[in-house]
C-alpha cells in the first residue's frame, strides 16, 4: 500500500510492517524517513541490522540470506537494502519479487530507492513490493509550499518566523531542502526559541560563512592543526560568537560523517559529494584528503564532542569553550587512518 509521508509517524507507532519501500526525489526526506523506520525498529526490539547495497556486482542471493540468518538467540532483525540507481536489473527484479512474496517472520525489510519514473512504477518488481509492504514517496515540496515546510521545521525547534522571513529563506535556498535544513539548524544555534524577525533570518542566512570561519573549515579539511589554532585565536580575539564557530565546525564534521558513512555503504563519492552540496573545487579536494584519515568512529566521537561544547556555551556544563574548540579541531586534523584503509 502507498502511504503519504505525513502518515508514516503514526504507522511507526504500531507494530511494524514486514516491508517498507522509500523512494522520491528529495534525499533529505528519504534519509529522515529511513532514520525514523530504523529508530522504530530498535524501539520494537529489532536488535540486529544488516545493510546491503545493491551496486555493481551485488549478488542477489545475499538478500534472502540476510533475512534467513537470524541470531541463535532469536533476535528480530532489520534488513536495510539500498538500491542507489533504482535499477535492480532482471536478476534483481526477480529476486525482489520472490523475496516480497515470502517475507519471513521476525524480519523487517527497508528498501531505499531514488526517484522512480513512471515506467518503473509499472514493472513487476516495484508493483510487487508496493503490494506486499508500505511504500512512501518522498518528494521535495513545490516552491509555493516551501515556506510552509520551513515553518514546520522551525516549529520543531520551537521557533517561529513571519511570512516575509520564510519567503526570504525559500528564495535563498532555491528549493534545495538540504540547504534549507542547514539554514534552519543554524537559526536554532544562533537564536533562542521564540519569534524570529526578518532581520534575524537575513543576518543568519546571508552570513553563511564569515571569512575567517570559512578559512577555519578549510584548515580542518586540510588537516592543518597549527592553522586551526591560529584561526581560533584570531576569532576569539575578534569577539566572534562561539555559536557561529560551533555551527561551522559541526556542519563540516556532520558532512564528513555523512560522506564517510556513504563510502562505507559502498556508494560512489561523486554522488555523495553532490548530495552534501560540495561543489567548490578547493573544498572538494579537502574533503577527499580528509576522508581517508577519518573513520566513522572518530567522526561520531567528534559529533559528541561538539554536543558537549554546545552545552558549555549554554551554561549547562563548565569548561573553556575556546580550548574545547581547539581540542575538537585537533581530534579531526590528527585522526589516524584506520587500519587497512
Amino acid at each position: 500500500m502507498n502511504l503519504r509521508p505525513e502518515q508514516l509517524a503514526a504507522q511507526l507507532d504500531k507494530p511494524l510492517a514486514p516491508l517498507y519501500v522509500l523512494h522520491g526525489n528529495e534525499p533529505l526526506l528519504v534519509l529522515e524517513a529511513g532514520d525514523a523506520i530504523r529508530a522504530a525498529a530498535r524501539k520494537q526490539g529489532y536488535a540486529e541490522r544488516e545493510v546491503l547495497v545493491a551496486g555493481q556486482g551485488f549478488r542477489w542471493t545475499e538478500l534472502q540470506s540476510a533475512a534467513g540468518n537470524l541470531s541463535l538467540f532469536g533476535a528480530s532483525k532489520l534488513v536495510d537494502l539500498r538500491i542507489p540507481n533504482g535499477k535492480p536489473g532482471r536478476d534483481g527484479g526477480e529476486a525482489l519479487q520472490r523475496y516480497a512474496r515470502h517475507l519471513d517472520d521476525g524480519v523487517v525489510t527497508l528498501i531505499t530507492l531514488p526517484e522512480i519514473d513512471w515506467a518503473t512504477r509499472k514493472v513487476g518488481w516495484f508493483t510487487t513490493l508496493v503490494e506486499a509492504g508500505i511504500a512512501v514517496e518522498l518528494n521535495a515540496p513545490e516552491r509555493d509550499r516551501l515556506p510552509d515546510w520551513i515553518a514546520q521545521r522551525l516549529a520543531r525547534q520551537q521557533q517561529r518566523a513571519p511570512a516575509d522571513a520564510l519567503g526570504f529563506i525559500a528564495d535563498h535556498v532555491e528549493g534545495n531542502l538540504l540547504a534549507a535544513h542547514q539554514e534552519i539548524l543554524k537559526l536554532g544555534l544562533l537564536h533562542p526559541p521564540g519569534d524570529l524577525s526578518l532581520d534575524d533570518v537575513r543576518g543568519a542566512v546571508l552570513n553563511v560563512a564569515r571569512y575567517n570561519v570559512d578559512k577555519l573549515r578549510q584548515a580542518l579539511l586540510d588537516g592543518d592543526p597549527a592553522r586551526c589554532a591560529r584561526l581560533l585565536e584570531g576569532l576569539k580575539g575578534e569577539g566572534e560568537a562561539p555559536l557561529l564557530v560551533l555551527w561551522a565546525l559541526t556542519s563540516e564534521i556532520r558532512s564528513l560523517a555523512n560522506l564517510r558513512q556513504g563510502l562505507d555503504d559502498g556508494q560512489p563519492l561523486p554522488a555523495l559529494l553532490k548530495a552534501e552540496r560540495v561543489f567548490d573545487e578547493r573544498r572538494k579536494q579537502g574533503v577527499q584528503r580528509a576522508l581517508p584519515r577519518l573513520p566513522s568512529s572518530a567522526l561520531r566521537t567528534a559529533i559528541l564532542h561538539a554536543a558537549r561544547i554546545d552545552r558549555m556555551i549554554k551554561g549547562l556544563t563548565g569548561g573553556d569553550v575556546w580550548d574545547e574548540f581547539l581540542q575538537l579541531c585537533l581530534r579531526i586534523t590528527r585522526s589516524p587512518a584506520p587500519a587497512g584503509r
